[in-house]
């Protein structure tokens, strides 16, 4: 097969695989919190409710498109599309299992970038100019509040981020995410085991990135209405909605790759070097029931703890989190030389 329709099927394939997933996410969410507040969820479309996510479409695409008299247009529209295309395209340099058993092997990576996670960086921090694009030209208090915070927030937070993997990158010696799974199993160690500090510090700066309780505050429902997508409405919104939950997949997948093995599995030897597709299988199902495990804390979160204030907020990133990241890195670099 031509090497551009390899690709073309990969990008098709991970793209529809993201949206459904993210469609069977809001349904997860909706049905978890249902449980949680002693309540069933939705149960009326199809058999527990498994068609609900379709009904929900078809509710977006048939509504009305309002959009106020008031509003920056351009912006206003650009500004959803800023929001959702971002965590698709971070998707692109994360590796989801073992190649392809097909002629030399297909890699189950769509672009396996040397500096893989400069560019998850790179890419995801566009996502802050949706939300802030959104606020400002929607010319209403209510949002343009919502994206100052929004703005602020992420800012303060991909610090924590970057500075939370660099003890990762000491470790695997690289950038490139394919060898940061692959130094987790020569070590036969992942590195939640060697940076539970960088874990800790990396997944929750991935609540904060994504604006998910107890970091919602560009939302905030009971202070700012809806926040930054205050004036929004049919798919306009329901890309802002889609965009958070994206997100929230590739930030799993992010964690999952750097500190959880990625697609291996413990105590069982898959072999990268001469797959076979029961091995295949099995590396895509271990990097996908790991991310499932991800998304189901960021659920239960959202269900259990309330929200920050914002003067809490930042001070946790500026002052806590931030000096811990810092400390991380200096004690990674010591051991580093003087025990390995």
């Amino acid at each position: 097969m031509p090497e551009i329709l390899i690709h073309g099927i990969k990008v098709i394939a991970v793209i529809g695989a993201l949206l459904t997933g993210v469609a069977y996410l809001v349904l997860a969410e909706r049905k978890f919190a249902g449980f949680i507040q002693d309540r069933v969820g939705p149960n009326r479309v199809g058999p527990w409710g498994v068609f609900q996510p379709l009904a929900d479409l078809g509710k977006f695409l048939l509504k009305e498109d309002l959009t106020p008299g008031h509003v920056s247009k351009f912006f206003y529209a650009l500004a959803p599309v800023l929001a959702m295309v971002p965590p698709l395209v971070a998707f692109a340099v994360v590796p989801f299992g073992i190649p392809m058993p097909l002629g030399e092997g297909i890699p189950m990576v769509i672009a396996d970038l040397d500096i893989g996670m400069l560019f998850v960086f790179a890419i995801t921090s566009i996502g802050v100019y949706g939300l802030t694009l959104g606020g400002w030209a929607s010319n209403s208090k209510f949002a343009l509040m919502g994206g100052v915070r929004s703005a602020a927030q992420m800012v303060s937070y991909e610090l924590v981020l970057g500075m939370a993997v660099i003890g990762v990158f000491m470790i695997a010696g690289s950038l490139n995410m394919t060898a940061i799974v692959s130094k987790q199993i020569d070590m036969g160690l992942w590195n939640i085991v060697t940076q539970p500090l960088g874990f800790l510090l990396f997944y929750i700066a991935v609540f904060a990135e994504t604006n998910r309780l107890p970091f919602d505050m560009p939302e905030a429902e009971t202070e700012l209405a809806a926040g930054y997508h205050t004036e929004y409405s049919a798919m306009k919104f329901a890309l802002f909605f889609l965009g958070e939950y994206a997100a929230m997949v590739v930030g799993s997948a992010v964690t999952v790759t750097l500190f959880l093995g990625g697609w291996s599995i413990p105590f069982v030897n898959l072999d990268y070097a001469n797959p076979t597709w029961l091995t295949w299988a099995l590396s895509i199902g271990s990097f996908a029931a790991k991310t499932a495990v991800l998304l189901f804390v960021f659920i239960w979160v959202r269900w259990t703890l309330p929200r920050f204030r914002y003067d809490q907020l930042m001070r946790l990133g500026w002052q806590i989190l931030l000096p811990l990241a810092l400390l991380n890195i200096v004690v990674t670099a010591i051991v580093k030389v003087v025990i390995l």
